[in-house]
């Protein structure tokens, strides 16, 4: 985990908290010299760039936010802290290293207990790497081989059914190589004949392992997509 990129997120938090103490919220803005206009705009940028900020992390949402602006403030105006930045280094990284391996415990062991669950279903086949799926509608095309370009219409959610990701949504099919994309997915296309419709259970290690996906996919997340087969763009 990068530790730069959390303290930078942290900083951004900071700053709002701080703005809010200081009865700045909601406050006309007034940009009357070029530093003016150049710092607002860096703050718009940089508030782009880490809008969801710490809750992106596991453990973020739990930061008490009145102690992190105080202490940004207080190393800003150079005024004396509790800690020094080797030592709040430290501190962050052995935080949120903790909280990700909380969390990734617990996300394997709800995912494992639905796995468990759903392969009971009528209809639900368990391959042996852990991979579900159920077969919606069942193509008579090829099968596409690793090396293939395929064409796909997919729609995907987490176990409590929020979308994370969805070309249905989006109006648009994409195409990608069969060998490139998570394991749970290079498996399940081999197995799809094209012009099928699959609906497809990826444990997290066949998805984004313990590392997860930014702040959507937690780590060792199971991964519900449903998938539409097209074609097969081209061959290898």
């Amino acid at each position: 985990m990068k530790i730069k990129s959390l303290l930078l997120m942290a900083t951004i938090v900071a700053f709002s908290a701080a703005s809010c103490q200081q009865g700045i919220s909601g406050k006309k803005v007034n940009l009357k010299t070029e530093i003016d206009s150049t710092s607002y705009a860096l703050g718009i940028l940089i508030g782009q760039q880490n809008k969801q900020g710490l809750e992106g992390f596991p453990g973020g949402s739990d930061i008490n936010i009145e102690l992190l602006s105080q202490a940004f403030l207080q190393f800003l105006n150079g005024d004396s802290t509790l800690m020094g930045p080797e030592v709040a280094n430290e501190v962050v990284g052995k935080y949120f290293e903790g909280a990700n391996i909380r969390t990734s415990q617990k996300n394997l062991e709800e995912g494992n207990a639905f796995l468990e669950k759903n392969k009971a279903r009528a209809g639900v086949i368990t391959t042996e790497s852990g991979l579900q799926y159920e077969i919606i509608t069942e193509g008579n095309g090829p099968k596409p081989i690793e090396t293939d370009v395929v064409k796909v219409h997919y729609h995907g959610t987490m176990m409590d059914g929020k979308v994370f990701d969805s070309s249905v949504d989006r109006g648009e099919p994409v195409e990608f190589p069969v060998g490139q994309v998570i394991p749970g997915w290079v498996e399940a296309l081999q197995l799809m004949p094209v012009g099928s419709k699959w609906k497809i259970y990826i444990p997290g290690a066949l998805g984004y392992g313990e590392r997860g996906a930014g702040g959507d996919i937690g780590p060792n997340a199971v991964l519900i997509f449903d998938v539409e087969l097209i074609e097969i763009v081209s061959k290898e």
